[in-house]
């Protein structure tokens, strides 16, 4: 029988797990103060007379999201009932509302962020709150990683322990700020010589000329990702064109949805965020599509959607992907039944396999090439 019933990747179908009840005490709730994620989310936070629960003190809690405190009706002043989820991690579980104290009001969640008090947003059918302002100390350091990260503005040598440097030095309080840094301010930082100050200032500067699509996507515009920074890119030319379109525009777009439409209008509605779009402006960062003279090529993957695996010696991945693009092609990160392609570079991984499965055409690197080659004839 535990045969027939099997197992999932973490436990067996056939086995019951039963647990100890968990340890419950009581605690007077002092406060409900907010914290703003490194994304932007609020969540608030219960502060707790502290109290022993399963071999520890709790003096701090999460209250999860507005919806949970008007769930539980949860308000300043009550008594509640502290348990730890796992027996790790503390939660409020309840009220005992006969030791409410007269006078007790619920818990309104304010309209602006705490921190800098930029308008709080809430998308329909989620639960989370959000600050949007791009300039949000809060933020601040998690958006200056996905600005320089390798797939956005590709900024070499502004990693995590450089960024945080900047951050609490005061050296800069958004993306922006980099563009208007100075050898001599960060020779100070730690671990950072006048050679390496130099080789950072240098490829903050070379990062102007990126393309527009990894500006749009180093944003950090919420459900942009590179796809579709790529196909805003494409559609509108530059960033003022794309900052300009309504939403019934946007909407229009194939790849572009409701709810990617719907954000992108939000964002660049922020006056924080303009304010810092035009300071990338002044400091000369490319802000829209470079009309080159290029030969017609045919489009020899239209209508194609492929999937790369494996090494290629004569691209990266993502060069790979964008030669694709730019003949007509869609790129997909995993092997379905509606890939039309899958491009075999050396020591190819699972997709390959799944290829052969579904008997989807494969060109190893050769065949690859050749393809590409087929474009440069005249259409």
């Amino acid at each position: 029988q535990q045969r027939r019933l099997g197992s999932t990747a973490k436990n067996p179908r056939w086995a019951i797990a039963y647990k100890f009840e968990a340890e419950k005490a009581q605690t007077l709730l002092k406060d409900i103060v907010l914290q703003v994620g490194r994304t932007g989310t609020v969540t608030p936070v219960a502060v707790l007379d502290p109290v022993r629960v399963a071999g520890s003190t709790i003096s701090r809690s999460t209250l999860h999201n507005q919806d949970e405190i008007r769930r539980k009706d949860i308000r300043v002043g009550d008594t509640v009932i502290i348990e730890k989820g796992g027996d790790v991690i503390p939660k409020v579980v309840g009220v005992v509302k006969e030791k409410r104290p007269a006078g007790t009001k619920p818990f309104i969640f304010p309209d602006r962020c705490p921190v800098c008090n930029s308008p709080l947003h809430r998308e329909e059918g989620e639960v989370a709150v959000r600050c949007e302002n791009l300039r949000c100390p809060a933020q601040l350091r998690r958006r200056i990683q996905h600005f320089a990260s390798r797939t956005a503005m590709d900024i070499e040598g502004l990693g995590e322990a450089v960024v945080n440097q900047l951050v609490e030095n005061g050296l800069v309080h958004d993306y922006a700020d980099l563009y208007y840094l100075k050898t001599d301010q960060l020779i100070p930082l730690e671990r950072m010589a006048e050679k390496s100050a130099d080789n950072l200032i240098s490829a903050i500067q070379a990062s102007k000329s990126r393309p527009l699509d990894r500006l749009i996507f180093a944003l950090g515009i919420r459900h942009v990702g590179s796809n579709a920074a790529r196909v805003l890119a494409a559609q509108f030319g530059s960033l003022d064109r794309l900052m300009a379109a309504p939403v019934e525009e946007l909407e229009c777009i194939n790849e572009i949805g409701p709810t990617i439409a719907a954000s992108v209008v939000r964002f660049f509605a922020n006056p924080e965020n303009q304010r810092v779009i035009e300071k990338l402006k002044r400091a000369g960062v490319g802000v829209q599509i470079e009309k080159e003279e290029k030969p017609a090529r045919r489009k020899v993957f239209e209508g194609k959607t492929v999937v790369l695996t494996g090494t290629l010696r004569n691209y990266t991945r993502e060069e790979a992907g964008e030669l694709i693009r730019e003949l007509g092609g869609r790129v997909a990160s995993s092997v379905s039944k509606k890939t039309d392609l899958v491009v075999v570079g050396e020591s190819p991984g699972s997709k390959y396999q799944r290829a052969l499965q579904l008997g989807i055409p494969t060109l190893n690197e050769n065949e690859f090439l050749a393809t590409v080659a087929e474009s440069e004839k005249q259409p």
